[in-house]
């Protein structure tokens, strides 16, 4: 194939493991609401959704206003963790040299995230690898996922068709969002939902490394 190759990655679970911090900074903002905290294991399956749309998916008995204090409590006390450079979110193993070896291929790589603008730009500047991508999707700007409206504009800021595309994530919602308009979909093993979610899903396989992720993305689109 000739062309422009895109691939669009899912930030948390993906590029960055930052469970600890957002399980903290969402047993902060139900408390700091005077709310019972989510179980642990709730909060690792809404990453990935906007953060409103995992407040309602982890409570969704909460009155409009209980949601919108739930979701400031958690940007400013995730804020505050940042500032104070306490927040810890690592790429994982070998996806540093995967996406520098991408770009260096002739890649196209964008990301869609339900990461907010800031909390993206800085995780990116903080390992280095913000010039890699020629679009970045967050939820500031569109829809939850698996609304597909990430992916599209995505799409058209780096110029590729649908088949000239593959979506790269973690969970469910990065599988559906991808299914939805065409594109193909390769899960990670390395985050919150487990493979065989992840291949019901719609995603054309699930691997395990880095190193696989390569190789996958070499046969999807060579």
């Amino acid at each position: 194939m000739s062309g422009v190759r895109l691939a669009v990655f899912d930030c948390d679970g993906t590029l960055v493991d930052g469970q600890a911090d957002v399980c903290w900074a969402m047993e902060r903002a139900f408390a700091r609401a005077g709310l019972p905290a989510p179980e642990v294991s709730a909060v690792r399956r809404a990453v990935g959704l906007s953060l409103p749309q995992a407040v309602r998916t982890l409570s969704p008995d909460l009155t409009e206003d209980q949601n919108r204090a739930v979701t400031e409590f958690y940007r400013s006390s995730f804020r505050a963790r940042r500032e104070e450079g306490l927040l810890d979110e690592p790429l994982y193993d070998g996806i540093a040299e995967l996406l520098r070896a991408l770009h260096s291929a002739g890649w196209s790589l964008a990301v869609a995230t339900g990461k907010s603008d800031r909390g993206l730009a800085a995780c990116l500047a903080t390992h280095g690898i913000a010039d890699l991508f020629v679009s970045l999707q967050t939820a500031d700007r569109h829809p939850s996922k698996p609304h597909p409206a990430m992916l599209e504009a995505a799409l058209f800021e780096a110029g590729a068709s649908r088949d000239q595309a593959v979506m790269i994530g973690d969970t469910s919602f990065d599988m559906l969002m991808a299914r939805s308009i065409g594109v193909a979909g390769i899960g990670v093993g390395w985050g919150y939902h487990a493979a065989p979610e992840l291949l019901a899903s719609g995603a054309a396989r699930v691997v395990g490394t880095a190193e696989a992720l390569a190789a996958a993305l070499e046969e999807a689109l060579p």
